[in-house]
């Protein structure tokens, strides 16, 4: 038996150490184990675990993050089932707790990210993989460049109702880490915003993520109108948002973003 503790710091008992039959409910994390070599392990993932894509085509799916089939997850017997706080359903995870491990993590800042990598490395037997990652995602954070000001910036999530993101959030994080100042970081979670809330802030730059709502070119032209000052750009959601092995390609992505930026201010 192996006990290790998950982000929120409870204490999960492995029967089977390493897991043999790993099941994922979180895009991200799917995408890690990957990364950290693991294949015959990983035994199910949802709907939206897109990376990488061979799995996505021909790993076994189990729903989505929010809507789990219960049942499909209890005939694969699995050992481990890895979760997150914010993306699945507290009920269900309660359920699925009944008959099988499950760890769950807490993603509010990039120190969380780079320790649930490690903590994924160590319940996984694979620490060393999950260091050099992490070993890796640290150098390219640490040649970031984010020399220009702190522009004002609001990052929206959602449409109809438009939705953008507080302070206690992963996206604000890496807002910080890219020199941007988001205007909403007084407020928590997902906060929903109108038009003329947006006006009043005096904004110089409005990122349009790609997930989850995919905001496309025709959304920047709907809403350029009402901001003639402020830049507006569609964004790769993923680089924000993906907290697991992707970040390791997220500095290079904000670093030409911020040199866009600099042509622009």
């Amino acid at each position: 038996m192996f006990t290790c503790t998950d982000q929120l710091g409870r204490s999960i008992e492995l029967q089977q150490y390493p897991p043999k039959r790993i099941v994922s409910l979180v895009p991200s994390q799917t995408e890690l184990l990957f990364d950290l070599g693991l294949n015959e392990e990983v035994i199910g993932i949802t709907k939206f675990c897109v990376h990488p894509e061979h799995w996505f085509r021909n790993k076994e799916r189990i729903g989505g993050t929010k809507k789990v089939n219960i049942e499909k997850v209890r005939s694969l017997q699995p050992d481990l089932i890895l979760a997150n706080k914010e993306e699945n359903v507290k009920e269900q995870i309660d359920e699925l707790e009944k008959f099988v491990s499950v760890w769950i993590s807490n993603i509010q800042t990039f120190e969380d990210a780079l320790e649930m990598i490690k903590c994924i490395g160590e319940i996984t037997r694979t620490i060393e993989k999950a260091k050099t990652l992490i070993a890796r995602i640290i150098t390219n954070f640490n040649e970031l460049k984010t020399d220009n000001s702190k522009l004002k910036t609001v990052y929206l999530i959602w449409r109809n109702p438009y939705m953008t993101i507080g302070s206690d959030t992963f996206i604000n994080d890496m807002l910080n880490k890219c020199g941007l100042q988001n205007v909403f970081e007084h407020l928590k979670r997902y906060p929903e915003i109108s038009i003329e809330q947006l006006s009043s802030m005096n904004l110089q730059l409005i990122l349009l993520s790609s997930e989850p709502y995919p905001f496309k070119e025709k959304h920047v032209q709907e809403l350029q109108p009402y901001f003639p000052n402020a830049k507006i750009i569609l964004v790769d959601g993923e680089m924000f948002s993906w907290y697991g092995s992707r970040i390791l390609y997220a500095a290079e992505y904000f670093n030409d973003l911020l040199n866009q930026l600099k042509n622009e201010y």
